[in-house]
C-alpha cells in the first residue's frame, strides 16, 4: 500500500486485520442437522441461519466459522445440512426445451436447484450398498438428502446408459446424476 509523506495510508484505504484465530468452539452439526453448543441443542433458528453463513470448508475437509475478524474450527458429524424437501418442475434451462429440475429446501430453508454448478452425489457403502445421498448447497458444503426426499428422487429416476453400463438417475437442468446400477431384470421362465 502507498503512503503519503506522512508515512499514512492515503485518506479512505482500507486496512487489511488479520483475522484471529479462536481454535476449536464447542459448536457441532449433529447427523441429522441439528446444531449443538456444549452438547445443547441451539433452538433459535435465526442464531443457526447466521452461523450457517458464515461456514466454511477447508481444503483438509475440516470445518470453520469465518468472519472478517475472526475464525474458529467446528465438527460435523456428516454433511452441515439437511435436504428435507424437493420440488420438482420443468423449467427452461436456455436450451429452448423444457427440461426437468430439481429443486432441495434444506432444513435452514435455504433453496438449491441440483445442477452443474449443485451436483448430487451418492456414495454406496461397499458393504450393505445402502445409499448415502447428498446435494452440494455451497463450495465445499453439502446437504445429505433424507430418507423420504431420497424416496421421491428413485421414484423420478430414469434408466440412461452411461460408459456401457445401465444406471438409474435423475436429471435437473439438464445434467444426468446417477443413483446406482440398474437392477438385472431376469427374464428367464421358471
Amino acid at each position: 500500500m502507498q503512503k503519503t509523506a506522512t508515512g499514512s495510508p492515503p485518506a479512505g484505504a482500507v486496512l487489511a486485520r488479520a483475522k484471529m484465530e479462536c481454535g476449536d468452539y464447542a459448536i457441532r452439526i449433529g447427523r441429522d442437522g441439528t446444531w449443538y453448543y456444549r452438547d445443547s441443542p441451539i433452538q433459535r433458528k435465526p442464531l443457526v441461519c447466521l452461523f450457517a453463513s458464515v461456514l466454511r470448508r477447508a481444503e483438509d475437509g475440516s470445518y470453520w466459522l469465518e468472519t472478517p475478524a475472526e475464525r474458529g474450527r467446528i465438527e460435523v458429524e456428516d454433511a452441515p445440512f439437511m435436504a428435507v424437501e424437493l420440488f420438482w418442475r420443468d423449467c427452461d434451462c436456455g436450451c429452448a426445451v423444457p427440461q426437468q429440475c430439481l429443486t432441495f429446501r434444506t432444513n435452514l430453508d435455504e433453496m438449491v436447484t441440483a445442477g452443474r454448478d449443485h451436483p448430487i452425489r451418492v456414495h454406496l457403502d461397499p458393504r450393505t450398498r445402502e445409499p448415502r445421498p447428498y446435494v452440494m448447497v455451497r463450495p465445499g458444503l453439502e446437504a445429505r438428502i433424507s430418507r423420504a426426499v431420497f424416496y421421491e428422487l428413485v421414484a423420478l429416476a430414469q434408466s440412461e446408459t452411461i460408459d456401457g453400463r445401465e444406471v438409474l438417475g435423475v436429471w435437473s437442468e439438464g445434467v444426468f446424476f446417477p443413483i446406482d446400477e440398474a437392477p438385472a431384470m431376469d427374464l428367464a421362465a421358471d
